[in-house]
């Protein structure tokens, strides 16, 4: 699940992963971004410094090829956002996994566009093992210039250990300098002039070691956690609680969620939410006004790529979340039932055909700001932005 994303710069990725928790807003924020293909980096931070959205969300209009690919896989993206509300240190863990697998693969590198740095290992006194790493750190080479990094799973993690589970692959987006994919390697599109849209970052505590399968990461990393910039915040947005995220630590805020389920008891138990009642789910079974292609999942990873036999063909929608799904095959299995938010909700359409008929769980409007249908097919031109 976190296969496509996790060899992505620290702050860029802990900030997706914030603004993943509020799927319907990544909406509108990748119908702004269409709307205004223009403004890109600092500029498009400072043109929705008054939004509404959370802040992790502003933070994606300077990457509007993040947003692209968020639009447009919603189900991915609410489901790497649940998991990131109910199962935080095992989404590092898996991120830290992920990592060690492709460094000794000899694919994960520093390059010009990004560093890659090793923290200590844990004191024994932690009681790790002995052969346990420190964590893998991604950065940007040059802090005012940002690189969203492209590249094929099965290419940068070595020969992938369930080979009937591909990990998921998502092509880069056209217009963004990347080229055409490429079956191996990193790719760089344009850089992006957007420091001043990094708040986010990872406070990783634990050590990987031992093998794929072994629980190092699961184990020892159980206390790690996202953290914010509260200072960087503030330059981002006009519109932000000082005492929400205590001690830097993030917080997920549920009144940018809109009441859009949660996917665990936990969770909603958590948020005060309940179960749709039959006219809710009613609400968002119609069949799409504007798009009839069905959003995200129509010509997308779901039908006929790389997952035919992955996550969503015998996984979540068919009978159960646990059955035969992306945690069976792929970087999470060991978790799959932890909590359950790793494995999958398939709400991301019902999230993209209701913001297509200008709904929402709340009553939330998404008329207008670009196209309907929930699919993001915006362009961006020229260089260092």
């Amino acid at each position: 699940m976190l296969a496509p994303i996790a060899l992505y710069p620290d702050a860029l990725l802990a900030q997706m992963l914030m603004a993943a928790s509020y799927p319907l807003e990544v909406v509108e924020a990748a119908r702004w971004s269409q709307a205004n293909p223009a403004l890109k980096g600092d500029a498009a931070l400072a043109a929705v410094k008054d939004e509404s959205w959370d802040v992790s969300v502003k933070s994606l209009t300077a990457f509007p090829q993040v947003l692209a690919m968020m639009n447009s896989k919603l189900d991915w993206t609410q489901k790497i956002g649940d998991a990131m509300i109910a199962q935080q240190s095992d989404v590092a863990a898996s991120v830290q996994r992920l990592r060690a697998q492709a460094v000794t693969a000899g694919n994960l590198k520093t390059t010009p566009q990004q560093t890659v740095t090793t923290q200590p290992a844990p004191a024994s006194s932690t009681g790790a093992p002995a052969d346990t790493t420190g964590a893998i750190v991604i950065e940007p080479a040059n802090p005012d210039t940002i690189y969203v990094p492209s590249y094929n799973p099965s290419w940068a993690y070595g020969t992938w250990p369930y080979p009937a589970y591909p990990p998921t692959y998502f092509p880069p987006p056209p217009g963004y300098g990347y080229g055409a994919p490429l079956m191996g390697g990193f790719m760089f599109g344009f850089g992006f002039a957007a420091g001043a849209a990094l708040f986010g970052g990872w406070r990783w505590g634990g050590g990987w070691g031992g093998g794929w399968r072994w629980g190092g990461w699961g184990r020892w990393g159980g206390n790690s956690y996202t953290t914010v910039n509260i200072n960087r915040v503030t330059r981002i947005t006009n519109n932000y609680n000082r005492d929400h995220d205590r001690d830097g630590h993030w917080e997920h805020d549920p009144a940018h969620r809109h009441g859009v389920p949660y996917r665990d008891h936990a969770s909603r138990e958590k948020y005060g939410q309940h179960r749709p009642d039959a006219a809710q789910r009613q609400a968002f079974r119609g069949k799409i006004d504007s798009d009839p292609h069905g959003g995200e999942n129509r010509g997308g990873e779901n039908r006929g790529g790389e997952n035919r036999g992955g996550e969503n063909r015998g996984g979540e929608n068919r009978g159960g979340e646990n059955r035969g799904g992306e945690n069976r095959g792929g970087e999470n299995r060991g978790y799959e039932n932890r909590g359950h938010a790793f494995s999958g909700v398939d709400r991301g359409r019902q999230v993209n055909h209701e913001a297509a008929r200008g709904h929402s769980y709340s009553g939330r409007s998404f008329h207008g700001g670009g196209a309907r249908g929930g699919g993001f097919h915006g362009g961006g031109h020229g260089g260092r932005r």
